[in-house]
């Protein structure tokens, strides 16, 4: 039911956004391009952080969107369908225009690389696709592309945030809705590190030394996410000084990950805070020898 009413109320709203747009010409197909997108960064979000929101907080609400998540990527990958129309339409109608004024060809790998891996999760989420899966290649698979479908968007608004003049509220709700989600998945996999270690050695946990300079670099990162502005332009001077470095930009999606650099600071800061003392590893070596 949650599949139908999503996926018929966003193609009625598709259509009305179609009638009231001027499909011959270029900009307006563009228009609709980014209107799908819209429809579709919300619900790739949502399905990011499922499961970090029923770690976090085992209640009812968290509950049923792990339910549902299926149909959640599901309805997500309707406003991608919707999405791949309108660029057919631009690609094939409006060669001059896509060419001269969108095509990229990084832009490009990582569009078919995102469109790749929504294909083959759409249809290993139903039996006759999953049953040629094992169960850790299904959780790859889904794993991997939920994490690239994710940061296609995101990185999309962090350089309209902080390279771009001009952002809409839009870009800043779409960009700090993507951080969050996938601080929750690392704060979620700090619990559970956390919780891990008291199993182990209940008397025993990360040493005070270990979690100050992990809430630091977390604190760090998290200020980071707020001031690309300051940082971005000498950062990404640096890391693409290198000659290879410069011509990976052309090419590899996202090189070199300046979106990601306050969360990756953020996992690495959580990493630090639930790692476990010198006599708590001791611990739990002898209890895995045991």
């Amino acid at each position: 039911m949650l599949f139908w009413v999503v996926s018929i109320t966003m193609s009625i709203a598709m259509v009305l956004e179609m009638l009231r747009t001027d499909l011959a010409a270029a900009p307006g197909v563009t228009h609709m391009i980014s209107y799908s997108v819209r429809w579709a960064v919300p619900l790739i979000y949502l399905v990011t952080a499922t499961s970090a929101l029923h770690t976090l907080f085992p209640a009812p609400p968290s509950k049923w969107l792990l339910r549902n998540r299926k149909f959640i990527g599901l309805c997500f990958a309707v406003a991608m369908a919707w999405q791949g129309l309108f660029i057919f339409l631009i690609s094939n109608f409006h060669r001059e225009y896509y060419f001269e004024e969108i095509f990229l060809l990084r832009d490009e790998i990582e569009g078919s690389t995102g469109y790749l891996f929504l294909a083959a999760m759409v249809v290993t989420s139903f039996e006759f696709g999953r049953r040629h899966l094992s169960a850790n290649q299904w959780k790859l698979l889904h794993r991997s592309g939920v994490y690239f479908l994710w940061a296609y968007p995101f990185s999309v608004y962090w350089w309209d945030l902080f390279y771009y003049p001009d952002p809409e509220p839009i870009d800043y709700a779409f960009y700090w809705g993507g951080f969050l989600a996938f601080a929750l998945r690392i704060a979620a996999w700090g619990r559970k590190r956390k919780l891990a270690a008291v199993d182990i050695a209940p008397t025993g946990g990360t040493p005070i030394g270990n979690r100050i300079v992990g809430s630091v670099i977390i604190g760090c990162g998290l200020l980071a996410a707020g001031t690309g502005l300051r940082w971005q332009e000498p950062v990404s001077a640096l890391l693409t000084a290198p000659a290879w470095s410069e011509n990976l930009v052309l090419w590899l999606p996202f090189w070199p990950f300046e979106p990601f650099l306050p969360l990756i600071a953020i996992g690495l800061g959580t990493l630090l805070a639930t790692s476990p003392g010198a006599a708590l590893q001791r611990q739990e070596t002898l209890g895995g020898v045991s």
